[in-house]
């Protein structure tokens, strides 16, 4: 039986909000470091939840984090760089540091955050063969007890994926759509650290790597047409072809904050869509996009409409409703 004592590297992002937030509830205590702890006053007030101001990039301050632990998730992760490199720092520099010192500190179970399709050698493009690389290390470590997760697409309220698009219909009256045929399975962020912390103690776990999807298998152009619908704004959206989504990705990537950058473009030319149905030893019945997304995203006539586009889904056979 693992201590009650965990130490959650990125758990002030939007999984590890989630996943904290659960750990609590099944009876953890837990460590959160952060750049700047006073920025997370939603974490501080959970009960059981120390958040510590720490550079998780120096091996002194993870000595110190780890010290107590008898476990460490590891949800770190970026998904475009600032200067060439940073995914190779980010994405497996770390997790080496994260493993090394793991052993130093007497932590023996790791949870290792990657991502669906993350290969090392034939990842579609750099994120990709980065968090292979990343996850190909985390296994390595033989003396530590390793389970790692590959997720689809991940929503829920406060995500980065269904309020980015719902954003930016609001913002723009034309929405240009790079990749628009691109497929994916997006999954319920409460589904995933559902599943994690069901993994902590599970020693069947030991050495997996588990594939995450919901059970909607959706294009990103159903995706945003959904999302369209849902707040009721029907702006144009137009999809662009192959060539522009490319050179779009070229373009967006120097602008702050990269909207879009071409290694994105290269991660979407590889079906974010899993081998295989959701692991059943968890128990976990994978949530539909809408049985969850109209919750946060819409007007408050929001229940009509939704049961307009289960009718219509239905009828064509489309998760999103689209005519």
């Amino acid at each position: 039986m693992l201590s009650k004592t965990l130490c959650v590297l990125g758990g002030t992002g939007f999984v590890g909000h989630h996943l904290v937030s659960q750990l609590t509830r099944a009876g953890y205590y837990v460590v959160v470091p952060s750049r700047n702890r006073e920025r997370h006053r939603s974490l501080q007030v959970l009960p059981k939840v120390e958040v510590v101001d720490a550079n998780i990039f120096d091996d002194d301050s993870l000595d110190a984090l780890f010290v107590g632990c008898h476990a460490v998730v590891n949800l770190v992760a970026i998904l475009n760089e600032n200067k060439r490199g940073d995914f190779n720092r980010v994405h497996v520099e770390l997790v080496e540091k994260i493993t090394n010192d793991c052993r130093r500190s007497g932590v023996t179970r790791l949870l290792h955050m990657s991502a669906l399709n993350a290969d090392a050698d034939k990842g579609g493009s750099r994120y990709l063969r980065s968090k292979g690389a990343g996850e190909k290390v985390a296994h390595a470590a033989e003396d530590l007890n390793v389970t790692s997760f590959r997720p689809s697409l991940i929503f829920g309220e406060d995500d980065h994926f269904f309020n980015r698009f719902a954003g930016l219909l609001r913002k723009l009256p034309i929405v240009p759509l790079t990749c628009p045929e691109s497929r994916m399975a997006p999954v319920y962020v409460g589904d995933v650290v559902e599943v994690m912390t069901k993994a902590l103690n599970d020693k069947a776990t030991y050495g997996q790597a588990y594939e995450l999807c919901g059970p909607d298998i959706v294009t990103l152009k159903q995706v945003v047409g959904y999302t369209n619908r849902l707040t009721g704004l029907r702006r144009a959206v137009i999809p662009l072809g192959n060539g522009m989504s490319a050179l779009m990705g070229r373009m967006l990537q120097w602008l702050p904050y990269k909207p879009f950058s071409y290694d994105n473009y290269l991660s979407l030319q590889t079906p974010a869509v899993c081998n295989g149905p959701f692991p059943g030893r968890f128990g976990v019945t994978p949530k539909a996009i809408d049985s969850v997304v109209p919750k946060y995203i819409g007007r408050a006539d929001i229940r009509g409409r939704y049961d307009t586009m289960r009718r219509r889904a239905a009828r064509d056979k489309d998760p999103l409703g689209g005519g």
